[in-house]
C-alpha cells in the first residue's frame, strides 16, 4: 500500500498518507477523488496539508487572490516546525515568482516575460529540431548490453535541458551537475543532510553562471536579468535573479521531461492512439500533448497555497495560513470535467480545460515551449523509429521517487528495425 486514510479530528475530513517515493500517483490521486473534494494529506515528516480534488473547486482557488503562494504565510513555517533538510523544501522555501504574490510577482514575471516572449519562443523551433535529430541519430549507440535503449536519458531528458541551458546561457560543463541537481529538487525521499547539501550545490552553481555572463554577456535570458538589475538594482536583487535561474532552469527541463516520457509511454502501451497519432499531422500531435498533459500530468501534485483569512471551500473549514496542495493528477481525471471516460488515454476525445500548467495569474511561464518541445519531439521519435517499442513490461517501470513528479525514472525501448 502506498497511501493510508484515517478521519481528521478537522470536521472528519478524510486524512490519505502520500507516499513520498511516488509509487502509484494514479492509485493516489482516484483514492483522493473518491474521499471527496477536500482531503487533509499527510507528507513525509508528518506535516500536515490539505489537498483541492475537484476540478473545479482548484480552478477557482488558484485564480482566487485570497490564496496566497509565499511561503512566509504558511504556519508551519511561521511556528518554526519546517526543517531546513525537509526532502520537500526546495520546492516550497524559494525565492522567485511561484512564491511571491500581487505586485511583487507580477514584478518578478515581468522581467522574464519582457525577454522570454511567445515570439523568441517560437524562434526556438529550428534549434530544438537540431537538437532532437542528434539525439536521434545517437540512439543506436547508446544501447545497452540486452540492446534496449533508455529514452528518458537519452532523449527526453536531454532535449529540454539542451533547449534551458542554452537560452539562459549555462556553460556546457557546468550542465552534468546542474541536471543531477534540479532533479533533487523534485525528489521527495532525500535524506535531510542530503537535501541541504543539494540546496548548497544548485545556488552555488548557479551563482558561478551568473557570474559568468555577468563577466561575458551574451544573446541568453541571464544576460538580460542580469542587465535589468544593473539597470534598476530595485526591479531584481540578487537572490531573486539567482532564485528565478533555479525555477526557469528546474521547471524548464523537469516538465517537458516527463511530458515526453509519459507521452511516448502512454503510445505504446495504447497501440490504437499510436495508430491515429502516426497518421495525423501536426494537430493531431498537438492533441497527444494535450492528452498526455491531461491523463498523465507531468507534475502529479504541485505546492503550495495558504489562505489569507479562513476560507470554506466544499463546506470544508481551512484556516488561515494552512497548506494547499493542488493535485494535478487527480483533477486530470476528475470525471466532472473531463467526462465518465476521463480514465481512459483517447486523443480523439473533445479537449476539455485542463490544469496541468495550473492557470490564474501563476499559469505555467514556460507552458509554450514545453509544448513546442514536446510537438517537435514526439512525432520525430516515431517517425525515426517506427517499430519503436517498449522493452519492459510496463508494470516493471520504477516510478520517480518524488510526491512531485509523476513519470517512470527509466524508459527502456526497443529502435526496432
Amino acid at each position: 500500500m502506498t497511501s493510508s486514510t484515517n478521519s481528521s479530528a478537522e470536521g472528519r475530513v478524510p486524512v490519505i498518507t502520500l507516499d513520498p517515493h511516488g509509487k502509484d500517483h494514479h492509485g493516489e490521486a482516484a483514492r483522493l477523488r473518491e474521499l471527496g473534494p477536500v482531503v487533509r494529506v499527510r507528507l513525509p515528516g508528518e506535516v500536515m496539508a490539505w489537498s483541492v480534488t475537484d476540478h473545479a473547486l482548484l480552478n477557482d482557488m488558484v485564480t482566487d487572490a485570497r490564496f496566497s503562494k509565499d511561503w512566509r504565510n504558511w504556519n508551519a513555517i511561521i511556528r518554526g516546525e519546517i526543517a531546513d533538510g525537509w526532502p520537500l523544501i526546495g520546492m516550497v522555501k524559494v525565492t522567485n515568482m511561484v512564491t511571491a504574490d500581487g505586485q511583487e510577482h507580477r514584478r518578478l514575471r515581468k522581467l522574464v516575460t519582457q525577454t522570454f516572449t511567445p515570439r523568441r519562443v517560437q524562434e526556438l523551433r529550428p534549434r530544438i529540431q537540431q537538437i532532437v535529430g542528434q539525439l536521434l541519430d545517437d540512439l543506436p549507440s547508446r544501447a545497452a548490453a540486452d540492446g534496449s535503449v533508455d529514452l528518458r536519458r537519452h532523449f527526453a531528458h536531454p532535449v529540454p535541458m539542451q533547449v534551458i541551458c542554452e537560452l539562459f546561457g549555462v556553460p556546457a560543463d557546468e550542465r552534468p551537475r546542474l541536471q543531477e541537481l534540479m532533479d533533487n529538487i523534485f525528489r521527495s525521499d532525500l535524506q535531510p543532510e542530503e537535501v541541504q547539501a543539494s540546496q548548497i550545490e544548485q545556488y552555488e552553481l548557479l551563482a558561478r553562471v551568473v557570474e559568468g555572463r555577468r563577466r561575458e554577456p551574451g544573446d541568453d535570458l541571464t544576460s538580460a536579468l542580469i542587465a535589468a538589475r544593473a539597470a534598476d538594482p530595485d526591479a531584481l536583487s540578487e537572490e531573486e535573479l539567482v532564485g528565478t535561474l533555479l525555477l526557469m532552469l528546474s521547471a524548464g527541463q523537469e516538465t517537458t521531461l516527463s511530458l515526453i516520457t509519459n507521452a511516448v509511454r502512454a503510445l505504446l502501451t495504447h497501440p490504437d492512439q499510436r495508430e491515429i497519432a502516426v497518421r495525423g499531422d501536426a494537430d493531431t500531435w498537438a492533441k497527444v500533448v494535450e492528452e498526455t498533459l491531461r491523463w498523465d500530468a507531468p507534475i502529479g501534485n504541485f505546492p503550495f497555497r495558504y489562505p489569507l483569512e479562513d476560507v470554506e471551500i466544499a463546506g470544508v473549514r481551512i484556516p488561515k495560513g494552512e497548506a494547499i496542495m493542488a493535485p494535478f493528477s487527480a483533477v486530470g481525471r476528475d470525471t466532472a470535467q473531463h467526462g465518465e471516460d476521463a480514465d481512459r488515454f483517447d486523443i480523439t476525445r473533445e479537449q476539455r480545460k485542463h490544469l496541468a500548467f495550473s492557470n490564474g495569474p501563476h499559469f505555467c511561464l514556460g507552458a509554450p515551449l514545453a509544448r513546442l518541445e514536446a510537438a517537435v519531439a514526439l512525432p520525430a521519435v516515431f517517425e525515426r523509429y517506427p517499430d519503436l517499442s517498449l522493452a519492459v513490461d510496463p508494470d516493471d517501470l520504477v516510478p520517480v521517487p518524488s510526491l512531485f513528479s509523476n513519470s517512470s525514472s527509466t524508459l527502456p525501448v526497443r529502435l526496432g528495425g
